[in-house]
């Protein structure tokens, strides 16, 4: 019995350890797609003794082998408590790059020998944790999770591209790709109005010009007429005059045009006056003169004049003292109005078919990037004057508005009512799903895209209020960091329809249940599609090898999968789990 009990220690020991570090909701969608996984691994969560409220219980993964511990600061004495030292891989997912930075520095006294996959928003930055580790991943969240977004928000295929063995892949409809160009059908739609997402190759009869298609790009940029026809779009209905005109209108304030008025009126009135009993004779255009010049602080006072002519006079001068420090008064708080208005979107009533982003955080700030890069005209909101993105977006001349998103005058402010598409992005769901439902107050058919931090609230809230998109950026990027812990080799993240899709390549492993196994085995429609292969020592891919080619140790297969697919895929290519000690 107490052999049989040592043996499972060591079983247990043996399997390989995994340490996750963050604080938010990645982590525990990262520790659930690793624990679903049929390797035999052990899995640590290192987590902050207070973290967002959003996230779903970590103890939850206890039974699929998860053990949770909590630390405020993640160090040296922290690592070699949790067993880092002999640790197959970390994954340093904390929300803040100079924590992760830290981390690494620390995770590198204890074990120096290890794999490390890094969450970084500073792309700079993160080439610089690589060069601590032999074997480093650094990836963005925000960078994967923004053409989502993007895609969503204007209800097209966002420019997705990517390189690979020497060619560029990019997503676009079947219309505007010839087709040998066509590397892989991505999305049809069904009968019943549904997206199916990697459905087997539909033949010439059945393919629709609107099925969404990964092709090579041949000749041209890759998706250049979606491209070109998005900036088309976005250059439309600019009307400079109609522009000016806002911003004159932003520059008055109300009461002090009303001063204005008030004492242009009492300088005419008094000119009139003044020639009307100035017995001088002096005629309309003499007593004009007269009066701007006094206006003017030119006046010759006369005491012979008729005193009804002296008390016109008087009062001329006087109203002529106020005018000039008035008009300055005008002009200078004319134009810090209309600064103030332009930089914070309150002359964004011109806009028109615009995109209205709500949150720069490291997510929004990336999706701002994409939309301005396209063309698109932007109005950002953020409760937080130095939120992160507000920079890049005072560069890229975008307004800024700062409110609260849920506020209908903050809204309003941006010009929801004309708006192309709402895209909600802040880090509060609360605010978020305030901000979308207010919006659809006085714009019930305009396309929202939210994010929602728990994916299964995020589909609910989709279905119940008729949300055009709701999505969970752990859920999009849990299946990359997941990959890069495992040492999958993924390429590039795709947005389809509210899914993503992973373009990975497997290695057929001695063994597997693919050794020895025909291509066709591979491919599996609705989950995963093969697009070519590498033999086992050659770096040249076949993009159209015979699904009755038989594979073996070291093949390669290149494939497009959703993350279940390339799961299953990833077990078909590893050996066989060893038998349970008996």
């Amino acid at each position: 019995m107490e052999k049989i009990h040592n043996r499972a220690e060591s079983d247990e020991d043996s399997r390989p350890h995994l340490v996750l570090c963050g604080a938010d909701a990645l982590v525990f969608t990262l520790a659930e797609e690793l624990a679903n996984s049929r390797h035999r691994i052990r899995i640590t969560v290192i987590t902050p003794h207070r973290i967002r409220p959003d996230v779903p219980d970590i103890a939850s993964l206890a039974d699929r082998g998860v053990a949770w511990r909590k630390a405020d600061r993640l160090d040296e004495r922290t690592f070699r408590e949790a067993g880092l030292d002999g640790a197959t891989a970390l994954a340093l997912v904390m929300p803040d790059d100079v924590v992760n930075l830290h981390a690494a520095l620390c995770a590198r006294e204890v074990e120096a020998e290890l794999r490390v996959v890094v969450r970084m928003f500073n792309t700079a930055l993160g080439k610089s944790v690589a060069r601590l580790f032999p074997d480093c991943a650094v990836l963005s969240d925000a960078e994967m999770a923004a053409p989502a977004f993007v895609a969503a928000a204007l209800g097209e295929v966002a420019p997705t591209h990517f390189r690979h063995s020497g060619r560029t892949l990019y997503v676009a409809h079947r219309k505007d790709v010839p087709e040998g160009l066509v590397v892989a059908t991505l999305t049809t739609a069904g009968a019943d109005g549904e997206v199916n997402v990697l459905p087997a190759e539909p033949g010439k009869a059945q393919a629709s010009p609107s099925d969404l298609v990964l092709a090579e790009a041949a000749g041209r940029p890759a998706n250049e007429d979606v491209t070109r026809r998005l900036l088309a779009r976005a250059g439309r209905r600019r009307h400079p005059l109609r522009a000016i005109g806002r911003a004159v209108r932003a520059a008055l304030n109300r009461k002090l045009g009303i001063a204005v008025l008030i004492t242009l009126a009492t300088t005419l009135l008094a000119g009139l006056v003044l020639a009307r009993f100035d017995e001088g004779g002096h005629g309309l255009w003499e007593s004009i003169y007269m009066t701007l010049l006094t206006a003017v602080g030119s006046s010759d006072v006369e005491v012979d004049r008729n005193p009804v002519a002296q008390a016109a006079q008087l009062v001329l001068t006087i109203a002529g003292l106020a005018l000039i420090p008035l008009i300055t008064a005008a002009v200078v708080d004319g134009m810090v109005n209309a600064r103030l208005a332009l930089n914070q979107g309150r002359i964004a009533g011109v806009l028109r078919d615009h995109i209205v982003l709500v949150g720069l955080g490291n997510v929004g700030t990336q999706v701002l990037r994409q939309l301005t890069d396209l063309g698109l005209r932007v109005v950002a909101i953020d409760r937080v004057a130095d939120a992160l993105g507000v920079k890049t977006a005072r560069k890229r001349g975008v307004p800024v508005i700062v409110g609260d998103a849920s506020a209908p005058q903050t809204l309003q402010a941006a010009s929801i009512d004309t708006c192309r598409a709402l895209v909600v992005l802040s880090t509060d769901d609360r605010v978020n799903l305030q901000a979308a439902l207010q919006s659809r107050v006085t714009h019930d058919d305009l396309r929202v895209v939210l994010r929602l931090f728990d994916d299964d609230f995020a589909q609910r809230v989709e279905s119940a209020f008729q949300i055009n998109t709701s999505r969970s950026v752990s859920r999009i990027c849990a299946p990359v960091f997941a990959a890069a812990v495992l040492e999958r080799d993924v390429h590039a993240t795709i947005p389809v329809d509210r899914h993503s899709v992973l373009v990975a390549t497997v290695t057929v492993s001695p063994l597997s249940p693919l050794d020895g196994a025909p291509l066709e085995h591979a491919d599996h429609p609705g989950e995963a599609r093969v697009i070519g292969m590498s033999t086992a020592g050659e770096e040249w891919v076949d993009w159209g090898p015979d699904p009755r080619r038989v594979l073996a140790e070291g093949d390669r297969v290149l494939v497009v999968a959703r993350r279940e697919g390339l799961r299953v895929l990833a077990e078909l290519s590893s050996p066989p789990l060893d038998r349970p000690a008996e």
